[in-house]
């Protein structure tokens, strides 16, 4: 069903807006439903906690990358996840992409990537993206000749270099 949408309706992007932010807390809490599957919170708890956390990381990208792009990936009409990319001259970053649970592992992520691997190339440029070491898209990045460049414990900086197809 994926794959026939997909070649019916390509996918879009729009900058986020204040009206984005309920999608935008729900897509962000479901990246983090199998962290958080084991852990003693109750949902008042798990929300409560969820919230802070996103508040956090918004925050951090506005103040980290004042000038990253912030987009909603669309389908048609409808939101479908987020990507968030950050360029300036000696790199470009994908500070986070993720998609609705629905429509993960289905090539979506796959052909946004390869569309930022041409523009990195084009501009001679690597592409970097911080990945969680048990986060199952590192699998993808690989696939896509992303290589660890660093490892920080709990992530590792994936890295495609400048050139790369």
């Amino acid at each position: 069903m994926v794959s026939e949408v997909m070649h019916k309706a390509s996918v879009d992007f729009r900058p986020v807006d204040s009206n984005d932010d309920g999608f935008l807390f729900a897509l962000y809490a479901s990246t983090r439903e199998e962290e958080l599957a084991g852990l003693p919170f109750d949902e008042s708890q798990r929300e409560t906690f969820l919230k802070m956390q996103f508040a956090a990381q918004k925050q951090d990208y506005q103040k980290r990358f004042p000038d990253g792009e912030q987009l909603v990936i669309m389908l048609e009409d409808t939101a479908i996840g987020r990507i968030y990319v950050a360029r300036n001259e000696d790199e470009i970053r994908i500070l986070d992409i993720a998609l609705v649970p629905a429509l993960r592992n289905k090539g979506i992520g796959t052909s946004i990537i390869t569309r930022l691997l041409g523009e990195a190339a084009r501009a001679r440029k690597p592409i970097r993206i911080y990945v969680e070491r048990f986060n199952p898209s590192i699998r993808l990045f690989e696939r896509l000749g992303f290589c660890a460049s660093d490892d920080i414990g709990t992530h590792f900086l994936m890295e495609a270099p400048a050139g790369s197809p």
